[in-house]
């Protein structure tokens, strides 16, 4: 017979896997909202530089660094006690930036200067600069350091850096206004959303050729509406999540096959995702309605909307 588990201990398996803190950088308030993942409540609100966007973790989680974009900086905060220890060589307008494996190297994009910067986040010296196409945005270095690659919004185009010299030596023309990519856990693939071309692109890594471009279609949303921004695929390779902007719903995609699954309704205006530790919870950063959803992975349900700053944007998690 099978024994069913007390409601107080399913509460703590629940907790449990939500035993996490989340960040969540608010662009018009220049805030990063602090979340309790446990109690799923914004337990504090951290004031940074201007228009905060782009937000990653040095990989100890020791660290959170912070695009600043007004303010033409790269801020570091020590997340032990939430203070801002350092500013970084950022260049012009960084909006999304990328760390390499070695913890070390920072790519970060600059959208007014057409560059890709290069900096030493020990030392805080610039190791290169790296002309691009126009407006950069999106950036991503793959798991195994050998690539960073760089979308450019008005080029239509990804860059691809070889991180051992930090020299351009390929672009990959995809659809308009390419805002993000993601690679995947074993290096082999990039997924590359195209804003307003409607449509994600995906990339075999080695010959840096085209294997499948998607497109998404929602019942009774206007294709217009349909923005693919932020992807987040899972480690096991079982999913990727395509956040589509204005049609307020994060796509569900079968990593292996690229068919769609399903459709998640989330706040307004959905622009980034991040998963909890263990990979069960996904949230996303819904910038017009000012919250962020949670999605329980294995129910594929969204569970949860939590209300954060104004027009939230980037979102990690530490454990």
């Amino acid at each position: 017979m099978r024994r069913l588990l007390p409601l107080s201990a399913l509460m703590l398996i629940c907790h449990t896997s939500l035993a996490a803190t989340a960040y969540v950088s608010n662009e018009k308030d220049n805030t990063i909202s602090v979340i309790d993942l446990a109690t799923q409540t914004v337990t504090d609100t951290l004031e940074v530089g201007m228009r905060p966007r782009g937000l990653l973790l040095s990989h100890d989680n020791k660290l959170l660094y912070i695009c600043a974009s007004d303010s033409d900086r790269v801020q570091v905060m020590d997340l032990s006690n939430h203070s801002i220890i350092k500013e970084l060589a950022s260049g012009d307008d960084p909006e999304q930036f990328a760390l390499h494996p070695n913890n070390k190297w920072l790519y970060i994009s600059n959208e007014d200067d057409a560059l890709v910067t290069v900096v030493d986040v020990d030392s805080n010296i610039v190791m290169a600069q790296i002309d691009v196409g126009v407006e950069p945005e999106g950036m991503a270095v793959s798991p195994d350091g050998k690539w960073a690659v760089n979308t450019s919004e008005t080029t239509n185009m990804l860059h691809w850096i070889d991180t051992a010299s930090n020299e351009l030596v390929h672009n990959t023309l995809v659809d308009q206004r390419p805002r993000h990519v993601e690679f995947s856990n074993d290096s082999k693939r990039l997924w590359a959303s195209a804003e307003i071309g409607g449509t994600v692109t995906i990339i075999d890594v080695d010959q840096r050729e085209i294997l499948k471009t998607m497109t998404f279609e929602i019942k009774g949303v206007h294709p217009d509406k349909i923005q693919p921004v932020g992807i987040k695929l899972t480690d096991d390779g079982r999913y990727a999540f395509v956040a589509l902007g204005p049609a307020n719903h994060i796509a569900v995609v079968d990593a292996k096959t690229w068919e769609i699954l399903d459709y998640l309704l989330v706040g307004r205006r959905v622009w980034h995702m991040a998963f909890t530790p263990d990979q069960k919870t996904l949230i996303s950063t819904n910038g017009v309605s000012g919250d962020v959803s949670l999605v329980d992975i294995d129910s594929l349900k969204v569970t949860k909307s939590i209300k954060v700053g104004r027009y939230p944007w980037g979102v990690v998690v530490t454990p």
